[in-house]
């Protein structure tokens, strides 16, 4: 799936009106996707329209308790994968990067 910003917004100077972002995973329907700095963070889903809606096959999709979608690629999926991530953890973030690697090289 790939976004674009809509137009520039206060609360997120690391985002460039009209720039294109790839979904890398969706949490409580808000997008997370590489930031201009390149640190995958989560944006709001309304910031954006969609560009090209299609999600990788390989996604684990579950539905909250209110209808809220989460949605990430397998290897990205576990519980407290990005508190890991955030956190410094080699194997976190070696596995984040080859995952997301081979996801960019595909949206190319």
């Amino acid at each position: 799936m790939t976004v674009k910003l809509k137009q520039r917004n206060s609360e997120y100077h690391d985002l460039t009106p009209g720039q294109s972002y790839v979904v890398i995973g969706i949490e409580a329907d808000d997008y997370r996707i590489l930031n201009d700095h390149g640190r995958p963070y989560l944006y709001p889903h309304d910031l954006f329209e969609i560009e090209l809606p299609y999600e990788p096959g390989d996604w684990i999709t579950e539905i909250g308790e209110e209808g809220e979608r989460y949605s990430y690629p397998a290897a990205l999926n576990a519980p407290g994968f990005f508190e890991d991530f955030f956190d410094g953890q080699r194997e976190a973030i070696a596995l984040f990067w080859r995952v997301i690697n081979q996801r960019l090289a595909l949206a190319s």
